[in-house]
């Protein structure tokens, strides 16, 4: 036999005296209960035929009960059958540089532990995927066989430092061969990841690389160090700190190699990262492993227990009944329906006392399991509920902060890692400070409005420099540091960019306005100008045609004149002439002369001056008219 959770069967020995401090306080309880509504004189007459060894007896079956509940909540567990584990995901092989460069400083702590560090983190993200390690510096190694046990994994990470390979040197070549060898006799995809410093000393890693890819292998290389290098340190034996020198006598000092690295991930197609901040290794996953494909495959057999906590469990119901249903005095008659009552209420509290403790000692195991496995929304609500259970605790807060995080709820991670920031340990406000800037600048870059946006980024600066003020060494805190004020900057010259095109359009639009206004001026202006014209132009040709009529006119009145005239002078000449023969040229009858011109005798009867008027009529009628055109010296001017 054996127990999920041996751990809780130290409750035993502490039993008795727990039971026998509830049943005290119990009895206290029922006790003032009873004083409220009977007088204390009364209680010893009502209590008569009470027995004392039956409140023992209830109080063993009640202890017992307890003891079998704290033993079936260690989950005692007998007998087993053999499973077989299958997953599908990837096969990854991690591997670690182990030379002494990588005890190299230039970034916190040193490039061997932020590696491993590095490798935790991967193993946090790849759960369904098997993983391996492989230790390599002059040589290399299989530290860790593909596994799905994150313990084993975890174990083999923690065991690993500069002295495990006592081959000195940096062979990658080596390191590729001995991943390839590992992944040989599998079908599943192959990936492998080096965290290494690049310096390599033994040609033929890019030939390997090559030979990796033909196999079916991608390589993705993640680079440890930087440019400028870090002149590598040792303690003696003395403990006191000595400089590496090669063979000359020479310190060494150690820089990353980011193109022989680079050459490494492109032959295999994979590609290279720098471990900068805290999100290469979900850049590494995200963009070069997530989208890989995943095979099905099997892992050999594994024991699966079964357990047996219900024997204990259910023995302590029936434990419970009997101290329910057996009475404290002495046997009377008892009624079928108030014993059902009594058998309930036990089953009921019973049931009560197995469901409660077992969540509250489980929760925080459900929590961190969800969070492990990448379900956060439920780590997040067990967290809540622990935070409501023991009263804000700085610790479940930032707990619960993560969780938000990793769940893209940045609101909410704000938020909780603002409560986790009061907390009194220097280290957990420090990383509290550091993590509500992350979460900040995540909720900034998911802000439209730049001024927004920029508000949040400026508060991440700010818990960034609060953090290194709690942790100076913190290299993370102070690279986001700048990478948020670089950021800040950018965004500013972009508004600034944005108010100036915004200020040269409204300028544009001003100024297009203030054309467009000038020419209609200028339009009716013109047209105003051609009005005036065609009037003048109506004006003159009325005037015209006014005086064409006065002209007119004006010949009638004298042609009437010279006809009214004509015939006096003829009245004069016979009075002149006298007894004068008549002309023989003239003709009375018709009132012309030889030459066409009217006549008029001196004495005019009515019909002949009824057929001069007539005659004179028919000239007025056949007066002649021009039609004239009226015509602008102006003509408009077009309009295009």
């Amino acid at each position: 036999m054996r127990f999920e959770h041996p751990h809780l069967l130290w409750l035993l020995p502490l039993l008795p005296s727990l039971v026998l401090l509830f049943l005290w306080w119990s009895n206290r309880a029922r006790r003032r209960l009873l004083e409220q509504f009977i007088q204390s004189r009364l209680l010893p007459e009502l209590t008569v035929g009470i027995s004392t060894a039956r409140q023992r007896a209830r109080a063993l079956l009640f202890a017992g009960a307890a003891g079998l509940i704290v033993i079936a909540l260690a989950r005692p567990q007998w007998g087993f059958s053999w499973e077989e584990a299958r997953h599908k995901g990837l096969d990854i092989v991690v591997a670690i540089d182990t030379s002494k460069s990588m005890l190299a400083e230039d970034i916190k702590p040193n490039r061997l532990a932020r590696a491993k560090l590095a490798a935790l983190d991967l193993m946090q993200q790849a759960r369904a995927d098997r993983l391996g390690l492989v230790a390599f510096a002059g040589g290399a190694f299989l530290q860790c066989p593909l596994t799905l046990d994150d313990g084993a994994f975890r174990q083999c990470i923690d065991e690993l430092n500069v002295n495990i390979i006592p081959q000195g040197g940096t062979a990658l070549a080596e390191a590729i061969r001995t991943a390839t060898a590992a992944l040989k006799d599998d079908d599943n995809f192959k990936v492998l990841v080096m965290f290494t410093d690049g310096e390599d000393h033994d040609p033929g890693a890019l030939e390997a690389a090559t030979e990796a890819s033909k196999a079916g292998m991608r390589i993705f290389t993640i680079g440890l160090g930087t440019e400028q290098g870090e002149i590598l340190r040792l303690r003696n034996d003395q403990g006191k700190v000595d400089y590496v020198r090669d063979a000359e006598g020479q310190v060494v000092k150690s820089r990353l190699n980011e193109s022989i690295l680079q050459q490494i991930a492109g032959a295999a197609q994979g590609f290279y990262l720098p471990l900068r901040g805290a999100d290469t290794v979900d850049t590494l996953y995200e963009k070069g492993l997530a989208p890989l494909p995943k095979s099905e495959s099997g892992e050999r057999l594994y024991q699966r227990y079964h357990e047996q906590f219900h024997w204990p469990l259910g023995l302590a119901i029936l434990l419970l009944l009997l101290e329910t249903v057996l009475p404290e005095r002495k046997r009377e008659p008892r009624t079928s329906s108030s014993a059902t009552a009594h058998a309930v209420t036990a089953a009921l509290v019973g049931l009560l006392l197995l469901s409660s403790p077992a969540h509250v000692l489980a929760s925080t195991a459900r929590a961190t399991r969800a969070f492990e496995t990448g379900d956060y929304a439920a780590a997040l609500e067990e967290f809540d509920w622990l935070s409501q259970k023991h009263g804000e605790d700085p610790r479940l807060q930032y707990n619960a902060g993560t969780a938000a995080y990793r769940a893209g709820q940045y609101d909410d991670a704000i938020t909780r890692y603002g409560l986790a920031t009061g907390a009194q340990d220097l280290q957990l406000q420090q990383q509290a400070y550091y993590n509500r800037g992350n979460a900040l600048y995540r909720a900034g870059e998911q802000q439209s409005e730049i001024p927004r946006k920029k508000e949040s980024w400026q508060q991440a600066v700010k818990d960034y420099e609060a953090a290194l003020k709690l942790n100076a060494a913190d290299q993370d805190a102070q690279f986001n540091l700048d990478f948020v004020k670089k950021r800040l900057e950018e965004l500013e010259q972009q508004q600034q960019e944005n108010q100036q095109d915004q200020k040269d359009k409204q300028d544009q639009e001003d100024k297009q306005d203030k054309q467009n206004d000038q020419n209609s001026n200028d339009q009716q202006q013109q047209d105003q100008q051609q009005q005036d014209q065609q009037s003048k132009q109506d004006s003159n040709d009325n005037q015209q045609e006014n005086s064409q009529g006065d002209q007119q006119d004006q010949q009638k009145n004298d042609q009437q004149d010279r006809d009214r005239q004509e015939p006096s002078d003829q009245e004069k000449q016979p009075s002149e002439q006298g007894d004068s023969p008549e002309n023989p040229n003239e003709n009375p009858q018709s009132g012309q002369d030889q030459q066409g011109r009217p006549t008029q005798p001196s004495n005019m009867t009515p019909e002949q001056a009824a057929r001069l008027l007539d005659n004179l009529k028919g000239e007025e009628q056949m007066l002649p008219v021009r039609l004239t055109t009226p015509q602008s010296k102006n003509p408009p001017a077009k309009d295009w």
